[in-house]
């Protein structure tokens, strides 16, 4: 069994998202009565648009990887926990004893869901059940229980089920993706630092009336406010910050400019991506509504995809583009705080993308929630940074050697991380029993109320419309 588990697990890594997604995708749409030719098109239409949204990605990573590793030479930072990024993180998870058995875990948990009518998301995005498998190794290291580790997984499974139907009204409103919902496990925990967030700024006068969405800025500042020339603009500011002092007055300015424009061309190619991706989606959609319809009495299914297809909007590049520069100088003065920033920066659009239909895109708001979900995240990861360090030496991981303790944005920066692994640390398998009754309880109300929760979540008030 375990030989079987090795293979699939080392399939899953060999063919990455890329390839294995389109194959998830043909063969979902042929059970779902889609056409094989049509199928076949719109997965080879997905996998391309996939590998267009991940070069593009790499664009902005190489970017702003290089303009963080500036900006924290200039001003001197010494830390002892170094952020190694989410590949180091997805390498640790799938590397371990619960990324052995991860896949079956959560696709078994996804068909029983589906089965209890406890879920609409079908979770076909395979490659980032890492999240679920990295969670649950951080319990093992913590632990020292596979058992509690392996249940780990399968919680936090079903938790990023909920998440993604609590959020996909909103999601499919906002982002215009109709059918589709996001159980992604880097973005969906943000949504309640949003809900809170959005709360405060509603009491606050002055703030409260602040319009800064895509929009409104393109209304009031004209071609100054277009995405592209804004990616630009945002760019030659973080390039001055980084290379003012990078050496002759050729050089300062080739960086700056090259800086600026890669940051534009990722505010105009990425949307364009993920209308490649929406395209090839139109038909597994149409094929499970059918379906649906057919054989479940209408029953609606979303399809769970990665928050990759989010992040090309502008709200959500221009608002984690301002964030990086505050993330570098929270790591500088916030008290007690071990991290330095080195390779996930260009993450902070995946954590911040699901403010964006709450907070109907502006661009203030999300700066602010994100602000506060990093602010609260340098703390998590500094408490967790030894069992995140355990964890990745006993996955095999090769620490830095410039690193004491290591951590990234993408998942030791986030209040899930956190409380499975101090609640399993402290309380042992009677916190994981906590954890999971709260969930059955949030999902208990969600269920019985979906429509005010997804309200809350920031879905359209249709009935408000009329």
């Amino acid at each position: 069994m375990e030989g079987i588990l090795a293979g699939l697990k080392m399939f899953v890594d060999t063919l990455g998202s890329t390839v294995l997604l389109p194959i998830f995708i043909f063969i979902i749409a042929l059970i779902l009565g889609a056409k094989a030719g049509r199928a076949f098109r719109a997965a080879v239409t997905i996998g391309i648009a996939f590998i267009g949204i991940n070069l593009i990605i790499g664009l902005m990573w190489g970017t702003l990887t290089e303009v963080g590793q500036a900006m924290v030479a200039n001003l001197n930072i010494q830390r002892d926990v170094m952020d190694v990024g989410w590949p180091s993180a997805a390498a640790i998870a799938f590397g371990s004893n619960v990324g052995l058995w991860v896949i079956p875990i959560a696709l078994l948990v996804n068909v029983l869901f589906l089965v209890l009518r406890l879920t609409k998301t079908l979770n076909i995005d395979i490659w980032n059940f890492w999240h679920f498998a990295f969670v649950g190794s951080m319990v093992v290291a913590a632990t020292g229980s596979l058992g509690m580790g392996l249940v780990t997984a399968a919680i936090a499974a079903a938790f990023a089920l909920f998440l993604a139907d609590w959020t996909a009204k909103a999601v499919q409103s906002f982002y215009g993706t109709p059918g589709i919902s996001i159980p992604h496990l880097t973005t969906a925990p943000g949504v309640p630092f949003a809900i809170v967030t959005n709360w405060l700024i509603d009491k606050i006068p002055g703030l409260k009336n602040v319009k800064a969405d895509p929009e409104s800025i393109r209304r009031r500042w004209g071609v100054m406010g277009e995405p592209v020339i804004l990616g630009l603009v945002i760019g030659v500011i973080l390039g001055i910050l980084a290379f003012y002092n990078a050496g002759s007055f050729i050089t300062v300015v080739t960086k700056v400019l090259l800086t600026g424009m890669n940051l534009a061309a990722v505010m105009l190619l990425l949307p364009r991506m993920v209308q490649i991706l929406m395209e090839g989606l139109i038909p597994v959609s149409e094929a499970a509504r059918e379906f649906m319809k057919k054989r479940a009495a209408g029953r609606e299914i979303y399809i769970g995809l990665d928050s990759a297809i989010l992040i090309g909007h502008p709200a959500a590049i221009s608002s984690s583009l301002l964030l990086v520069p505050i993330a570098i100088l929270l790591s500088i003065i916030l008290p007690g705080n071990r991290v330095i920033l080195f390779a996930d920066l260009a993450i902070i659009p995946f954590v911040v993308a699901l403010f964006a239909p709450l907070m109907k895109g502006n661009i203030f708001r999300m700066v602010i929630a994100g602000t506060l979900e990093l602010l609260v995240g340098f703390y998590f990861a500094t408490g967790l940074a030894d069992i995140f360090t355990k964890t990745a030496i006993d996955s095999g991981f090769s620490v830095p050697e410039n690193a004491v303790r290591v951590t990234s944005i993408g998942d030791g920066f986030l209040w899930p991380v956190w409380i499975f692994t101090r609640f399993s640390q402290w309380l042992g398998w009677f916190g994981l029993l906590i954890i999971a009754a709260l969930l059955a309880v949030a999902m208990f109300f969600f269920l019985k109320s979906p429509r005010k929760w997804e309200l809350i979540a920031g879905a359209p008030d249709e009935q408000a419309a009329e």
